[in-house]
């Protein structure tokens, strides 16, 4: 039996907050004029982040980013403004100060793992696994 007409507690209606965008279109918006705002403060120092993408679409942390991405509809273009940082952290692999993009990389899911092939006297070869793999 569905709940009465109005109940407050019918499914659908969660309460709280009302949702910050109603479309894709409408956040998409939103991520590209973060993009652009990084790019006029290049010269005061800002620089791309994950935390810096939340606070610009108006979340109050990470988190909460994250879980809207788990509605389908924003799915997309949050992962796709997500792998836009990453890739900047990537590029910052190539400078001799990189140590802040290694730690921000392992934890968007990258490996440091090394790998050493070593041949026993029968000819096999063996794979081992050096160092620890973080997950």
């Amino acid at each position: 039996m569905a709940a009465p007409k109005g109940n407050k507690f019918a499914l659908g209606n969660t309460g709280g907050r009302p949702p910050f965008y109603k479309t894709a279109e409408e956040m998409e918006k939103r991520i590209s004029e973060y993009f652009d705002w990084i790019v006029e403060q290049e010269e005061n120092g800002e620089v791309l982040t994950i935390t810096g993408l939340a606070l610009f679409l108006g979340f109050e942390s990470r988190q909460s980013m994250y879980d809207y991405k788990k509605n389908n509809k924003f799915t997309y273009p949050i992962k796709r403004a997500l792998t836009i940082i990453e890739s900047d952290y990537e590029k910052g692999l190539r400078s001799k100060a990189s140590t802040g993009s290694i730690f921000a990389l392992k934890n968007m899911d990258w490996k440091d793992k090394t790998e050493q092939e070593i041949t026993v006297p029968t000819g096999d070869v063996i794979i081992k696994s050096i160092g620890k793999e973080i997950d």
